[in-house]
């Protein structure tokens, strides 16, 4: 018996066009959860119309002095985030490290896609914004 694979597909957020038919290009499975965890990440609560309570307290934690404890809070908001709302992504481990020199957090995250089989790593640097 054959399995069919799932495959996912969300709008390419660099809005290129395909030539043939002038539509807004697609990305499709790892690329496409990616994207949607980067999202999620960098989106603050009342940020999306008529979902106020999608979003996180990362932005505000960024503004914090850089300690332990905020990175621990860090690692917490991101956690509760990926799994409350990113259904496709089954999180295995997310680690947080500070770097005071830069005022900014390097967050690696680790995560198993829906019917993959090895982990995919992302790499995402956090760094305030005024």
């Amino acid at each position: 018996m054959a399995t069919l694979k799932k495959l996912y597909s969300d709008i390419d957020f660099t809005f290129t066009r395909k030539p043939v038919t002038n539509d807004v290009a697609l990305s499709f499975d790892e690329m496409a959860v990616i994207r949607s965890v980067r999202n999620l990440l960098l989106t603050n609560h009342y940020e999306r119309p008529f979902q106020p309570e999608l979003g996180s307290n990362i932005n505000a934690l960024l503004f914090e002095p850089i300690s332990p404890i905020t990175s621990s809070s860090l690692q917490t908001e991101i956690e509760n985030m990926i799994t409350n709302y990113e259904p496709r992504a089954l999180l295995k481990s997310v680690t947080v490290n500070a770097q005071p020199d830069q005022n900014a957090y390097e967050v690696s995250l680790e995560f198993y896609i829906q019917n993959a089989t090895l982990p995919t790593t992302v790499t995402i640097l956090l760094e305030r914004n005024r």
